[in-house]
């Protein structure tokens, strides 16, 4: 299954599009909150959450002197955006 383009506002997603993103990132799905992913990272752990209106992360497990902290995304944001903020840590 091809992605959109990483330019395409996020909500041009199709669901299983979006599934397919994060796991190609290393994420895995929580098993009981299907909407929630998790990911490990060497200096931080993320929880990363669909919600109905943004994408919501919330780190934790820092090793930085930052506290534990969440961050939103708007769905209008390209996916190339949020993975870019996302995924360069807190």
């Amino acid at each position: 299954m091809e992605l959109p383009s990483a330019n395409t506002p996020l909500y041009n997603h199709p669901l299983p599009k979006i599934e397919q993103w994060l796991k190609n990132l290393g994420c895995e799905q929580d098993k009981e909150n299907l909407h929630c992913w998790y990911v490990q990272k060497p200096d931080w752990q993320a929880e990363i959450c669909l919600e109905i209106e943004e994408l919501t992360v919330s780190y934790f497990n820092t090793e930085s002197k930052v506290k534990d902290f969440n961050r939103s995304f708007k769905y209008s944001l390209s996916r190339q955006d949020i993975e870019s903020a996302v995924f360069s840590g807190p």
